[in-house]
């Protein structure tokens, strides 16, 4: 009869798969690594993920969830004002950046280490980038942004500087003029 799982082991497992790709890089990381860090054996981990591409592609689905709470989260004050909205957005993703345990975006970074198309964890991360990109995009409409597309694309802009700068430089970067850059840029682009 087969051993019935502890509850929690999926988790167990992503939490510290996730703490490992953070901290080194998901490329970086063995699923020995894995093993060791969760104190279980190596039959347990394949039976949640059926191989190391599937942990990563289901580790970043995670960080799509968490990153969409919070961008709910910081959102929620202004919800009759989609200007406000899209640099609340901004300044919750600034606020991430400029944490002390930051280390850069999961997204960029797992697409920088797998550059194949077809690999699973380089879908999800592109997927991220489309649903951002969607998210700004409609939030810019309701804005009555003149060029709803352009407020979008610099919008992706601003979060790919301050993912990057605070990956690089902390928060003695540039971190902080994103939210007076995204304020400039929604003021031009929709006259509010």
């Amino acid at each position: 009869m087969a051993r019935k799982r502890a509850p929690g082991t999926r988790d167990r497992i992503l939490d510290n798969a996730g703490r490992l790709f953070r901290e080194h890089g998901a490329r970086a990381v063995g699923m020995q690594q894995i093993v060791d860090a969760c104190g279980c054996g190596k039959n347990l981990v394949y039976r949640e993920f059926a191989s190391k591409d599937d942990l990563v592609a289901v580790y970043l689905d995670r960080c799509q969830q968490e990153w969409t709470a919070t961008m709910d989260q910081a959102t929620l004050a202004d919800a009759g004002d989609p200007a406000a909205q899209l640099v609340a957005m901004v300044r919750a993703a600034v606020a991430q950046a400029e944490s002390e345990d930051y280390r850069g975006c999961p997204f960029r970074s797992t697409l920088a280490q797998f550059p194949s198309e077809d690999h699973p964890a380089h879908r999800v991360a592109v997927r991220h980038a489309e649903e951002l990109w969607a998210r700004l995009h409609a939030l810019a409409e309701r804005a009555g942004a003149r060029d709803a597309r352009s407020l979008a694309d610099q919008l992706m802009l601003v979060f790919d500087g301050l993912y990057t700068n605070g990956a690089l430089l902390g928060p003695k970067g540039s971190v902080g003029a994103a939210v007076p850059l995204a304020q400039d840029i929604v003021r031009a682009a929709t006259g509010r």
